[in-house]
């Protein structure tokens, strides 16, 4: 679980870090070539690779997560019971004094 969520957080950081760093690059004439670009050429081109840079890190995330073997991951026992009692509950006919689901039917 800790490796999930240190690949989960790391990849956060990106999706933060990287578009303030292009968009701070481009705005501050880091970057070559953009001192020669109109204002408004260089905000949509900045925004633009910020957008694409975004993207870029989810399907770099998403990639991460779909070689993580499926058998790792086991779903607590406790849990798995009491959704089973609760969908037996809810399938049985069994009138629940929720609120809620009254106001539902």
């Amino acid at each position: 679980m800790a490796g999930v969520m240190q690949k989960f957080l790391i990849a956060s950081m990106f999706m933060w870090i990287l578009p303030i760093a292009i968009l701070y690059g481009f705005n501050n004439d880091l970057l070559p070539g953009s001192t020669t670009l109109s204002p408004h050429s260089l905000t949509l081109l900045s925004g633009f690779l910020a957008v694409v840079s975004v993207n870029v890190v989810i399907v770099f995330y998403i990639c991460l997560a779909l070689k993580e073997p499926a058998d790792k991951h086991k779903p607590d026992a406790s849990f798995v019971a009491e959704a089973k009692d609760s969908v037996k509950k809810l399938t049985s006919g069994v009138t629940n004094t929720d609120p809620a689901l009254k106001k539902q039917e």
